[in-house]
């Protein structure tokens, strides 16, 4: 087994134990972020403005975030490394389409993508793997399709792995992230970044971007 498939299947069975007490505690994290939510509905007005082509969310967890976007409108699907978690979405919203898959091997075709979704999915990834990432994205996204990722913002400070409740994770400076997001073919379009609420302990950063030709 390699080092990447390793930590792929560490991080499947973290989220597949985790999988029932996680959903119940992001089931309505969005209502209490009004910040959040703005950046979202951004995403779906550039996704239908732009190019014709579905919207996956990649690390869509239980479901709840796929289940806004189509609430916005949005032709949705979402994918999930852990089968257990794509179980509980597929249970819980039954007319919405959910694979088990991993970001970095997207079974997908080049450009058929009219947007992706990041949500916090992406600061699982060794840092020395996540061009590698941002390269599947780009290649599954058509031309002027938009790309949202959301992380957890190093506030200044190197790439730093924390003590994630689930799984090893890396908060990355939002600047470092937007330049691997161009080296990887994207343009951007904006960002947002939110100082934590009491109950959180970090900055949370936001990537709005278009693909580009390469």
């Amino acid at each position: 087994m390699t080092e990447s498939s390793s930590h792929l299947r560490a991080t499947s069975d973290a989220y597949d134990a985790f999988a029932v007490r996680y959903a119940e505690f992001v089931r309505n994290s969005l209502d209490g972020l009004p910040l959040d939510r703005s950046v979202l509905a951004a995403f779906a007005d550039l996704a239908r403005a732009g190019v014709a082509g579905p919207v996956a969310e990649l690390g869509c967890g239980p479901g709840y975030l796929t289940a806004h976007l189509r609430d916005l409108g949005l032709d949705a699907f979402g994918v999930d490394l852990s089968p257990v978690m794509i179980g509980i979405a597929r249970e819980a919203y039954a007319d919405a389409r959910f694979e088990v898959g991993s970001m970095d091997a997207l079974d997908l075709a080049d450009g058929t993508l009219g947007g992706i979704v990041s949500w916090y999915s992406v600061i699982h990834a060794p840092p020395r793997e996540l061009p590698a990432y941002l390269a599947e994205f780009r290649r599954v996204l058509a031309v002027g399709g938009t790309l949202l990722v959301a992380f957890f913002e190093a506030e200044g400070g190197p790439v730093e792995a924390f003590d994630h409740k689930v799984t090893t994770a890396y908060r990355w400076p939002i600047d470092e992230l937007a330049g691997l997001a161009r080296e990887a073919g994207f343009v951007e379009v904006g960002r947002m970044l939110r100082e934590p609420l009491t109950e959180e302990r970090f900055r949370r950063g936001h990537l709005l971007m278009r693909a580009q030709e390469r």
